[in-house]
């Protein structure tokens, strides 16, 4: 099988974040959402993948290259208008070809990774399969309608769901949806539905199968979901410690600090991630669910449940919470202002005082 990643989109639900770059390269757990992706593919085989890619294209063909890094051979297709999901499944017909294929969407994550869709579609005469999970707001998602054990329908984003399956960012097709993506129309956004490419193949009699996730998914479209998704990751993440705790200082529970960090006078509680060559001090707290990335000064604040990218310096006497801080952004203050807390979308190189 081959795999196909899809990040072209424009990520206007994470701006500023995204002004500066593709979203699929925003880190969860210091590591860009797109790497979850690709490593989810080649663990599950697949070791020939094609990237779509839109607008925002250099920062991820620098930080993916020709994939021998993840084990994999990458090639990049150029969706040049964003006209959907299924859009741009119809243009990677040339490279696909006649061979099965699982499509990942760039910026979901899935604790199971491809696994789940891969050994669906690998039982006796499927043509697509999908995975779901029941979410809490339906009106939000794809929603897979079934009966009887089957699917019967897909909705995308129904306003009054019969449904709360929601059909998660991961799919796997044989040749027979590029029939499907040539005759379907464009939806009331102007855009070809990947879920109305589904319903064309149950419409005509092929073999959709359905898989039920047992654990996670997080489709970390919304700067809210992607601190959830730096959540999750955290939860599993190891300890390791590569970097200098000095003796004034406290780490506890799993905590990963990276190589040339150095942690004095401060607190740092897990799960959290501090990147390499960063400084933690003067009284700091850090975490719990904080991300921190390489090259980072963290100096006389409180950092909880937040993403803070690389090359950030913080260095004021505040709580920071529930926050986003875009690359090589300078957060300061101004001395007596009290507050119960700040919290923060800010996106690359800008410059915050308090």
């Amino acid at each position: 099988m081959k795999g196909l990643v899809l990040a072209a989109g424009h990520g206007t639900r994470l701006r500023p974040l995204t002004l500066t770059g593709n979203k699929t390269m925003l880190p969860v757990a210091n590591k860009p959402l797109l790497f979850y992706s690709i490593e989810a593919l080649v663990k599950a085989g697949i070791k020939e993948i094609f990237i779509v890619l839109g607008r925002s294209k250099d920062d991820v063909r620098a930080a993916i290259g020709d994939g021998s890094k993840f084990g994999a051979k990458v090639e990049y297709i150029e969706q040049r208008e964003a006209k959907g999901l299924a859009h741009a499944v119809l243009i990677s017909e040339p490279y696909i070809g006649h061979e099965p294929f699982v499509m990942f969407l760039g910026d979901n994550l899935l604790r199971e990774g491809a696994k789940p869709v891969v050994e669906s579609f690998m039982e006796n005469g499927t043509d697509c399969a999908i995975v779901v999970k029941p979410v809490n707001n339906p009106s939000s998602y794809g929603i897979a309608e079934m009966e009887g054990g089957k699917i019967k329908k897909l909705l995308e984003k129904p306003s009054r769901p019969k449904s709360n399956l929601a059909v998660a960012g991961l799919y796997a097709f044989n040749e027979s949806v590029f029939e499907a993506v040539k005759n379907i129309k464009p939806s009331w956004r102007n855009e070809l539905e990947i879920v109305d490419a589904v319903q064309y193949l149950i419409d005509h009699g092929k073999n959709v199968k359905v898989r039920f996730l047992r654990d996670w998914w997080k489709d970390a479209g919304k700067p809210d979901d992607l601190l959830e998704a730096n959540q999750l990751v955290l939860r599993d993440l190891p300890a390791r410690i590569e970097g200098v705790i000095e003796n004034d200082s406290c780490v506890a529970r799993n905590v990963s600090v990276g190589r040339g960090t150095i942690i004095r006078s401060s607190m740092v509680r897990g799960p959290s991630v501090i990147g390499n060559n960063c400084s933690i001090d003067s009284d700091s707290y850090v975490g719990p669910y904080t991300s921190i990335g390489d090259g980072c000064k963290i100096t006389g604040c409180e950092i909880e449940n937040s993403i803070i990218m690389e090359n950030v310096t913080i260095d004021c006497k505040r709580r920071i919470v529930n926050s986003i801080i875009g690359k090589g952004s300078n957060i300061t203050s101004i001395a007596n202002q009290e507050s119960q807390g700040f919290r923060l979308v800010v996106g690359d190189v800008c410059q915050v005082v308090l």
